[in-house]
């Protein structure tokens, strides 16, 4: 999983897996959730998500993986 957030178009784009999509669904405004082949949730867009999302903080509880910081 991955989280990717886009300054430039104040979006965040939420990676559940590495299958690409191949139908999208807005689910209520600027918020669009994406699917793969089998109609599995594979990812979630979230476009002025500075306004819908509280992104001061994240906190990851009991995640059965490894977590990696990535800055730019």
């Amino acid at each position: 999983m991955k989280l990717n957030y886009y300054p430039e178009t104040d979006s965040l784009y939420i990676d559940l897996s590495e299958i690409p999509s191949v139908e999208s669904r807005e689910i209520s405004e600027g918020v669009v959730l994406d699917y793969d082949a089998d109609g599995k949730l594979v990812g979630i867009d979230i476009d002025n998500a500075s306004h819908k999302v509280e992104m001061e903080k994240l906190i990851l509880s009991k995640l059965p993986a490894k977590v990696e910081t990535v800055r730019v």
